[in-house]
């Protein structure tokens, strides 16, 4: 039987739905995998990603951890693609190799002002409340109002956490540095800025129905954004999704004010065009627009500003290069077709391909990268006329060679034991879980036999 040797770069979803595939669908081939993920952890955009008051949607988890746990993918985390590993070492020990990277970067949003102190990629202010090891333990947030700009999930996520209360999150898994920085907040209003109008906006029903249900804060939409055209109106008619957002949205236009100490301001109709300030975020300059009768929206001319000492921009996520792979960088994707990564001149590349965000850009929900997932598996498994064929076939030339680099990678059993000690400290404060931050503390953890000069070896 013909040996399919497989790696995978990037353990979160995508590249964990990737091997659950291949390894329930292919029978042709004696199949083994290795996925690496830079990370001391897996579960990417899960654990790193979405906010921790969302235990619903971290339940994936358990699914992620049912594939890994059968014993026939082999984890190794804490190694960095480009740099411990390389896409020569790639073709030296396997067959074929999966990029699952996905997208962590903001995407720009390009008006003046937005480099200004205390303006703030969305995706950064995640990565801290997250607990990601390669962020910064400290966020400032000691000014009373704020404005966050996007009208999708992420933007509602940033804008919740903003606004609620930190006693309301010790109930999650959030570490101590980042309830610490809540606790100590200063903010008390909360603004969200959407180009397109409340029947236009990005919102999952659950996700905007949470925002109303926070303690000691006052939900605030205003009239004048309700004054909805007939493309609108056939949308809440016609889509149940839409139609509930809507539902709830002027709920709260009728909801009296509780004297509340925080609130969350919702302005639709409204497009960013300048973050005021010279030194720091002083205020945000936004034009009034309207439907263009096309599904868009055109400028009114009509230009308002709204005090506020810091921004968010939650506008999208992001693609970033990959050492010795095409890039496109206005998709911030790799390029391909059908998962084959293909060259500028739209030629395939010999045993690469991509699933997830770095494949299709950042759209969709996790749960869509399974059907990705599915047709990049379909091209691995059709295409070895175009695998490479490995000098080093066997299993353990990988571990040899990570070991000959001195790189302190963590496997799956250390992910057990990282797993069990973040459930310890939570037991401890009467909590689930509570999540270690620093990387080389998580590497230690899971190399407990590991000298601590090893256990920082990727962090140099």
């Amino acid at each position: 039987m013909t040996k399919l040797r497989l790696a995978i770069v990037g353990a979160g979803p995508a590249g964990i739905y990737a091997a659950d595939i291949l390894l329930k669908a292919e029978r042709r081939f004696d199949v083994s995998i290795d996925l690496f993920e830079q990370l001391p952890a897996p579960y990417g955009l899960v654990r790193y990603g979405v906010a921790p008051d969302h235990p619903r949607i971290k339940g994936i988890i358990n699914a992620l951890r049912d594939v890994l746990d059968t014993g026939r993918i082999r984890l190794f985390g804490n190694v960095q693609y480009g740099r411990d590993i390389t896409l020569a070492d790639l073709k030296t020990h396997y067959n074929a190799v999966i990029f699952a990277t996905g997208a962590v970067r903001d995407a720009a949003l390009d008006i003046p002002g937005i480099d200004l102190s205390g303006s703030y990629g969305a995706a950064d202010f995640v990565s801290w409340y997250d607990g990601h090891p390669d962020f910064p333990r400290e966020w400032p947030l000691d000014h009373a109002e704020v404005a966050v700009i996007g009208n999708g999930n992420v933007a509602l996520d940033v804008a919740r956490t903003l606004a609620k209360h930190a006693d309301d999150l010790l109930v999650t898994e959030i570490p101590g540095n980042v309830y610490d920085g809540l606790a100590r907040s200063a903010v008390t209003d909360v603004h969200v800025f959407g180009r397109r109008g409340p029947a236009q906006v990005k919102f999952t029903p659950l996700e905007l129905r949470e925002l109303g249900e926070m303690r000691d804060v006052d939900m605030i939409v205003h009239d004048e954004d309700f004054e909805l055209d007939a493309a609108s109106v056939a949308a809440i008619d016609t889509n149940k999704q839409i139609f509930v957002l809507n539902k709830v949205l002027n709920s709260w236009r009728t909801r009296a004010s509780t004297g509340a100490s925080r609130r969350l301001h919702l302005h639709f109709w409204a497009r960013p065009v300048e973050v005021l300030g010279t030194d720091a975020v002083t205020g945000l300059r936004y034009e009034r627009t309207k439907p263009d009768g096309a599904g868009g929206v055109v400028g009114t001319g009509e230009i308002r500003e709204l005090p506020v000492q810091a921004v968010y921009r939650a506008v999208g996520y992001f693609g970033s290069p990959l050492e010795d792979l095409p890039f496109d960088d206005h998709r911030g994707v790799v390029p391909n077709r059908e998962g084959q990564v293909i060259d500028d001149l739209g030629e395939q590349v010999h045993g690469v391909y991509a699933t997830g965000w770095i494949k299709r850009g950042p759209v969709g929900l996790i749960g869509h990268t399974k059907s990705d997932a599915m047709e990049t598996i379909r091209n691995v498994i059709n295409d070895q006329a175009n695998w490479w064929l490995p000098t080093s076939p066997d299993e353990a030339s990988v571990v040899a060679l990570l070991e000959s680099r001195g790189i302190a990678y963590t496997d799956l059993n250390g992910w057990h034991s990282l797993d069990q000690h973040e459930i310890r400290l939570g037991e401890a404060e009467g909590r689930a879980r509570v999540k270690v931050v620093p990387r080389d503390e998580m590497v230690a953890v899971s190399r407990p036999s590991a000298s601590p000069a090893e256990s920082v070896t990727a962090d140099a």
